[in-house]
């Protein structure tokens, strides 16, 4: 009979990613999970398989890494080593024959693409068979994995859901911002991958590399460099001029797929632009395609602490202006990643939640990059905790020592110890709505609020500490949330707690402000003087139209910091109250047809606009959706007071919670509207 002869391997592709939990995934191998087995097929000719003519070897090679693995007719998949394992030979006198082979790989194995080769030993003969490629991925589904997550709805969020909410604007103003994370369009995990191979780390020591990328806390170091292009052939180029020339708005990306196909597709050059939300929610994408739990967060009022001393200097002239004094900065909102991993190299008590941040701020490790600190770590204060806690510490916590200054001199001082950190959330597993994650980052907040005498800035002297008698009280009040188009209404609200009467002088100051910086000039302001009798308050309401705040560049919200400065004429005791706040923009209906939505089937959804503004807009409407169809473009005019009422057809092609979003890029005024609507796609 003819001897032995391998005539194909089948790498069984089709039955093995649904259990694998990589369906969906899009990428030119077979897409695996570590810690998990999965079944080859050895179809050969000749005479039936005999172990002692010849011996199978399996070799799995990663980059110059490469691991020989015998086939046993005995023995179970294991969790620490790679195992082959004969299940069965399947005899065939008439046709082909099958042996059927079990793989497994250790739960600590390294993430990447590697190269599947069989070689056959008979007694006269060796011959090696290249069977292809395939891609491992972290396992969250695996109790040994370090990245395992209990609950399986947990799972369904964090790593298999490709629809997300941002957080943005101000915890009064929130604005839910929909992203398609895109893991499952086509090519995205292959560049997913390529990231990996282009890191500074793996061009060093490829090597060293490949065998550090089995740890989800290294991973997430290098992806959280890798995202940013600081210092190497990262993904995205950060911009916060105003000036988006030469590239796009960040406030105009709406998905990951797009940042990343145009990254792979011009030879790894940055994609012009990103700000912290477009960094965060790329690299989310990365970590969750690659099988690492991760969420996006937002800290509201996030402080950026230059010289490390936990309190942030706010400077106003005596006329309610906020002046550009100190290098400290609260961004209104930042937004980075939590990826779920455990950290034995802290200790116990830390697994779970670690910040990961891929904004460039800071160095860490002479790369810009941040994390992973562990969550837990964050709330003990334990600055000496690996990666970059004192810095994420600082941007939760911290007082802001607001001064009213004149000619040099300090008036007066107040500390907010509340204002830094005000709200931590997240998008809530299983539905559209926000989670507030405050209360793991910090503990309660502090209710004190304390005001000092006055000093003189240049000289630093004067009774700095001593609690000065508060004669005056003052609040700003916002009558309503302020929506793009429409007039700002806010009352001032003044109290005099002496039982004498006064002579009151009042400042009333607007700037327009990014989100990462301190405000430009003022573009709206109020000055009087007034009468208050003893123990009387007084509310005063003001306006600003909409023609005095129009927005000079494509915004999705534009911030306004507002502040008010009391002076009593005689004691020159002055009094400050500031709010920041967003402007938010309308926001687009989405409704579908039919509820009942069915896989490859067409389906039609309606985008609705109403035009409240006073004169016609004109703009470009994008409509696309999680794994459903090619972006819709449109331009069109909508007069004043017009409804406009836009039937969209698309076809889902992946069953399961998906998001159609659209975005309306007007050019007068210039603002950017988003809108989304998730849908429940059936299976066939």
């Amino acid at each position: 009979m003819d001897e032995f002869k391998v005539r194909t391997v089948d790498l069984q592709q089709v039955q093995t990613q649904p259990r694998h939990k990589t369906d969906g995934l899009s990428s030119s191998t077979l897409v695996l999970r570590r810690g998990q087995a999965f079944t080859v097929t050895i179809n050969y000719d000749g005479r039936p398989f005999d172990p002692l003519k010849e011996k199978l070897i399996f070799r799995i090679v990663l980059g110059p890494i490469a691991v020989e693995v015998p086939v046993s007719r005995f023995g179970q998949p294991s969790l620490t080593q790679w195992t082959a394992v004969l299940e069965r030979s399947v005899p065939n006198p008439t046709g082909p024959r099958a042996l059927s082979v079990t793989l497994s790989s250790p739960a600590t194995a390294s993430i990447g693409v590697y190269t599947l080769q069989l070689r056959v030993e008979a007694r006269l003969s060796v011959k090696t068979h290249l069977l292809g490629q395939f891609t491992l991925l972290c396992n969250p589904w695996c109790q040994a994995d370090s990245v395992f997550l209990q609950s399986e709805d947990l799972r369904t969020e964090y790593v298999k859901s490709d629809i997300g909410l941002l957080f943005k604007g101000s915890p009064g103003n929130i604005v839910s911002r929909p992203w398609s994370f895109d893991q499952y369009e086509k090519g995205i995990l292959d560049i997913c991958m390529k990231l990996l191979q282009l890191s500074p780390q793996y061009q060093a020591d490829m090597g060293k590399d490949l065998l550090n990328c089995s740890n989800p806390v290294y991973i997430g170091r290098v992806i959280s460099a890798m995202v940013n292009s600081n210092d190497d052939k990262g993904v995205l180029m950060g911009n916060w001029s105003g000036d988006y020339n030469g590239g796009v708005n960040p406030s105009k990306w709406s998905g990951s797929a797009d940042i990343l196909r145009m990254w792979s597709e011009t030879q790894f050059r940055p994609v012009k632009y990103g700000q912290c939300w477009v960094f965060a929610a790329v690299m989310c994408t990365v970590m969750r395609a690659l099988g690492i739990p991760t969420r996006v967060v937002t800290n509201f009022n996030s402080a950026h602490d230059t010289d490390g001393n936990m309190t942030i200097e706010e400077y106003y002239n005596e006329k309610g202006e906020k002046l550009s004094m100190s290098r400290d900065s609260i961004w209104n909102f930042h937004v980075w990643v939590e990826s779920w991993m455990r950290r034995p190299d802290l200790g116990q008590g830390y697994d779970g939640w670690q910040v990961l941040d891929p904004t460039p701020q800071e160095m860490s490790g002479e790369m810009f990059r941040c994390g992973p600190a562990a969550v837990t770590a964050i709330y003990e204060r334990r600055v000496d905790a690996q990666y970059d806690v004192p810095f994420v510490y600082a941007a939760v916590n911290g007082n802001v020592h607001r001064v009213i200054v004149k000619n040099g001199k300090v008036l007066s001082t107040s500390i907010d110890k509340n204002r830094v950190g005000a709200l931590i959330c997240t998008k809530h597993p299983g539905s559209m709505h926000m989670q507030d994650i405050t209360s793991e980052y910090k503990t309660e907040m502090d209710d004190s609020t304390v005001h000092t005498l006055s000093t003189d800035v240049r000289r630093g002297e004067g009774t700095t500490g001593i609690v000065a008698p508060q004669g005056l009280a003052v609040s700003l009040q916002l009558l309503k949330a302020p929506v793009v188009g429409e007039n700002i209404s806010f009352n001032v609200i003044i109290t005099n707690k002496v039982a004498v009467p006064k002579l009151l002088r009042k400042h009333v100051n607007a700037q327009n402000k990014e989100y990462n910086r301190n405000p430009t000039g003022t573009f709206w302001e109020a000055h009087g003087d007034m009468k208050i009798g003893p123990k009387e308050t007084v509310t005063i309401q003001h306006e600003i139209s909409f023609k005095e705040y129009m927005l000079m560049e494509a915004e999705e919200d534009s911030l306004v910091n507002l502040a008010v400065v009391i002076e009593d004429v005689k004691s020159q005791e002055t009094v400050l109250a500031s709010e920041e706040f967003n402007i938010r923009s309308p926001s687009l209906d989405i409704q579908v047809q039919n509820e009942y939505v069915v896989i490859n089937t067409q389906q039609v959804a309606t985008v609705t606009f109403t035009n409240l503004f006073s004169t016609a807009v004109s703009g470009e409407l994008i409509v696309a959706c999680s794994g459903l169809q090619e972006k819709i473009q449109t331009r069109l005019t909508i007069r004043p007071r017009e409804t406009m009422r836009m039937p969209i057809n698309f076809t889902p092609r992946m069953a399961g919670a998906k998001m159609l979003y659209a975005s309306l890029v007007l050019m007068n005024p210039l603002t950017i509207l988003h809108g989304f609507k998730t849908i429940n796609v059936q299976g066939s």
